[in-house]
């Protein structure tokens, strides 16, 4: 398991060596499929909507779908920024989304649900980051708990340890993607 996760880990930093040499030496064809970038006009409507970084959002779908509307994870969880049919209720519900929680495959539908559930996320860790993407990943009672625990958090507000493998992985993995398509993204009108 562990040189699994090594091996993850090259793997990652190779890939953003790539980007930033493809930058230098101008492949970015290469890097634009790589890292598709799809539905930019409702990124950046939801993200604007709701107060989000749309590169915070395109490394969310990119880490959750890689940009596949039709993804389903063994959690049921669906579509673009891999959302349940009972967060997409509460979605809708406490932020009156116009839609019914059986659309949440819809790019817009799961898009502005995502946004919104980060928002959400965002007011309720303080804004960090790290934070919000360890509750989107783990769940918000799981985030909460290492948060009272000063083994992950010496503040109660950050978490410096994360405990699950699987979610220190994830937090990584949308940094670095949302790193990613800010460099190849910021300067174009790609949509």
């Amino acid at each position: 398991m562990l040189i699994v996760l090594r091996k993850k880990r090259i793997v990652t930093t190779m890939l953003v060596a790539a980007v930033v040499l493809a930058i230098v030496f101008g492949t970015m064809p290469i890097l634009h499929t790589l890292f598709p970038l799809r539905h930019r006009e409702w990124i950046d409507t939801y993200s604007e909507k709701y107060g989000l970084d749309p590169y915070l959002v395109m490394g969310v779908i990119s880490a959750e779908s890689r940009f596949e509307e039709s993804a389903v994870s063994h959690k049921d969880a669906r579509g673009l920024m891999q959302i349940t049919g009972e967060t997409a209720a509460w979605c809708i519900g406490k932020f009156d989304i116009p839609a019914t929680a059986e659309q949440i495959h819809l790019p817009e539908v799961n898009i502005q649900i995502g946004c919104a559930y980060l928002d959400y996320l965002m007011e309720t860790f303080d804004g960090q980051t790290q934070t919000v993407l360890a509750a989107y990943n783990a769940g918000q009672g799981n985030v909460r708990k290492w948060l009272a625990d000063v083994a992950y958090s010496a503040d109660g507000k950050t978490l410096h340890t994360i405990p699950f493998e699987e979610t220190r992985t994830y937090v990584d993995k949308v940094i670095k993607r949302m790193e990613i398509y800010r460099r190849l993204y910021a300067e174009e009108t790609y949509r």
